[in-house]
């Protein structure tokens, strides 16, 4: 895709969302890196319907740690993997208080050093909590940045690169959001919405649906 279109392709994005937010219910940097780490291979629904009462009770690692693992466990039950997130996010608590303070690391290479965390999860944290324009992809990334030409990989780094290369400076802190939401709800996967899409005319998709 040539650089005035993949500007044009954000600004379309932006008049039409002009602030997206994430769909991961938190209250703090703390509660949104559990809520990111219980989302591998789970919907943003589910973790929010498990983590309503947990973050109620448990909205610090030490309140968190608290609980211990069984403890953790009992909460997040209703999402897949949850004995491997259980002992992640148990474990993560410990690094948090021990390592840091308590607080969020504000670095990727911080971050990728806690339990069940790795890079989009830690651009996540970071693009959402404070504010930095990274890009973390997903599975709906993935597919738009291959599918609309946007930036084409074989990897989510590869794509990661390309798009963090490509966006326009003043796009970049709500391009991670732009095209998850995107993806999620114009964009799917089996049937794109294509009649619907305000990026039709620039996306390079062969099979649009007509």
């Amino acid at each position: 895709m040539k650089k005035d279109d993949v500007a044009e392709f954000f600004e379309r994005l932006k008049r039409e969302n002009p602030e997206p937010k994430g769909e991961l219910n938190h209250s703090n940097p703390f509660t949104l890196l559990v809520a990111v780490v219980l989302s591998a291979q789970a919907t943003d629904k589910g973790v929010n319907k498990a983590t309503e009462k947990l973050f109620q009770i448990a909205d610090t690692p030490e309140k968190m740690r608290a609980l211990g693992e069984d403890g953790i466990r009992d909460h997040i039950k209703t999402i897949g993997l949850f004995n491997a997130k259980a002992a992640n996010v148990y474990k993560l608590c410990n690094q948090l208080i021990e390592n840091q303070n308590s607080e969020v690391p504000q670095t990727r290479a911080e971050l990728v050093k806690l339990a069940g965390v790795g890079r989009k999860t830690a651009n996540v944290v970071l693009n959402m909590s404070f504010g930095q324009p990274t890009i973390a992809v997903d599975t709906h990334i993935f597919r738009v940045g291959n599918r609309t030409g946007l930036a084409k990989g074989k990897t989510p780094d590869e794509v990661e690169r390309k798009l963090v290369k490509k966006i326009p400076a003043e796009y970049k802190l709500h391009a991670h959001h732009w095209l998850i939401l995107h993806g999620r709800y114009t964009c799917v996967a089996r049937t794109p919405k294509c009649t619907s899409c305000v990026v039709y005319d620039l996306c390079k998709f062969k099979d649009k649906t007509a």
